[in-house]
């Protein structure tokens, strides 16, 4: 048996998964998906964490390129990327889809 690259779709989703793994991030992106955008001096008084913490769970959901980010000085607006949103739900589904139609030991 030869031993298998990791595919490009492998990496993109274990990105996704790593950006999803924290609850705040899960919170911020339900933030952002009951809202059209949200700044972020409002998040920061809503979420429980301090600021300079909540920068670094939107870097890690922007590094993902799961949200984006629009900097109109003094403030930044986040809302979510409509199209690595899709693809990451596409991918998951896949996932699920696929080892549901398998049989475990």
């Amino acid at each position: 048996m030869t031993k298998k690259e990791l595919t490009q779709e492998q990496e993109q989703l274990a990105r996704f998964a790593k950006a999803l793994g924290h609850p705040i991030r899960i919170a911020i992106l339900q933030m952002l998906a009951n809202e059209s955008c949200c700044y972020h001096g409002d998040m920061s008084e809503i979420l429980p964490i301090a600021k300079s913490t909540l920068s670094q769970h939107l870097n890690e959901l922007k590094d993902a390129e799961l949200i984006q980010g629009t900097i109109t000085p003094p403030t930044i607006k986040y809302c979510i990327n409509q199209e690595n949103w899709t693809l990451a739900k596409k991918m998951f589904s896949d996932l699920f889809i696929e080892m549901d139609n398998k049989e475990y030991c």
